[in-house]
């Protein structure tokens, strides 16, 4: 064998096994980016499931498992956080459950003794007939704390069964008909003939309508407008209460259900209200399986939906 053949032979070999080494390199850099892919994978789904599984990684490379071993450091702290907000959430609710609970009994024997006074007095001592008034004012807006504190500790339990929404409907406008007769509301009413019914709780279907019905009568007075329509699409009914006046703002649409909440017009005193009706109105919605949207263009019109599921026997 001659040199030249050597030397073209040993050239080939030593391409040959930096060939393998090469390849040998891309097959672990892609063995290692398939892994990096499925560990992202398993941790966004851990994320947007909020569960408590890990990140697991079968692997030697050290690299790997010190990254896996911080991610799940990370991923029990997160649950250790959840896990105490949960904790001081429900705590919180349930103390303001009691608070509202034990201011109630005090704030009734005040009214009753006020009464008492007032009854007393003929009609001649106005002071105690303006104290009587602010006393009931705040004895409502603790009856509606203790309301939602209940909804929102899981202590009220909605009984479901089968409610008659066109009849619902038509009873909290004939409820309102002297306010909105008094305030000159052109009032507009789409409800079915045949009933509607849908699965919920009565009583909190009553109270929805009339939250959303005097939330309506309140902020809605410029445009002097009320629509109520019932309608049904796909397995769902649906109500809409809509009014014409300022409206809301994109900017507060996505707030009107949090607690408290107030529009700017509640600065106004003759239509101020407490920030709890739409919230708790929300809240009754969701324990019976169904939701109130808002859509409102400002000076023009604004709608709050009601959607419940419908039943059909």
């Amino acid at each position: 064998m001659s040199q030249d053949t050597i030397i073209f032979f040993l050239a080939a070999v030593i391409a040959a096994l930096s060939f393998v080494v090469l390849y040998q390199r891309f097959i672990f850099r892609k063995g290692i980016q398939k892994k990096i892919g499925d560990m992202g994978d398993t941790l966004e789904q851990i994320l947007d499931e909020k569960s408590d599984e890990k990140v697991m990684v079968f692997t030697d490379d050290k690299a790997l498992i010190h990254l896996s071993s911080q991610i799940n450091r990370l991923l029990d702290d997160r649950q250790r956080i959840q896990a105490d907000f949960r904790r001081s959430e429900i705590s919180a609710k349930n103390m303001l459950s009691n608070i509202s609970h034990d201011i109630r009994t005090p704030m009734t024997v005040i009214l009753g003794y006020l009464e008492i006074m007032r009854l007393e007095a003929e009609g001649k001592d106005k002071m105690v007939a303006k104290v009587e008034q602010k006393a009931r004012k705040v004895m409502e807006l603790i009856n509606q704390f203790f309301t939602l504190a209940k909804l929102e500790s899981g202590d009220t339990q909605v009984e479901m069964g089968r409610v008659n929404l066109s009849e619902c409907c038509r009873e909290n406008v004939l409820d309102f008909y002297e306010l909105l007769t008094q305030k000159e509301f052109q009032v507009e009413i789409e409800i079915p003939e045949e009933p509607v019914f849908v699965e919920g709780n009565e009583e909190a279907l009553q109270r929805i309508l009339f939250n959303l019905i005097s939330n309506a009568v309140r902020y809605g007075s410029d445009g002097k407008y009320l629509g109520i329509a019932v309608r049904t699409e796909g397995a769902f009914a649906l109500i809409h209460v809509t009014d014409r006046g300022k409206g809301i703002e994109k900017a507060f649409a996505g707030t009107v259900f949090e607690r408290l909440f107030t529009m700017e017009d509640s600065r106004n005193r003759e239509i101020q209200g407490n920030g709890l009706g739409l919230t708790i109105a929300r809240n009754l919605a969701v324990k019976m399986g169904g939701d109130i949207t808002l859509v409102s263009e400002p000076d023009v019109s604004t709608t709050f939906t009601v959607k419940l599921r419908k039943m059909t026997f």
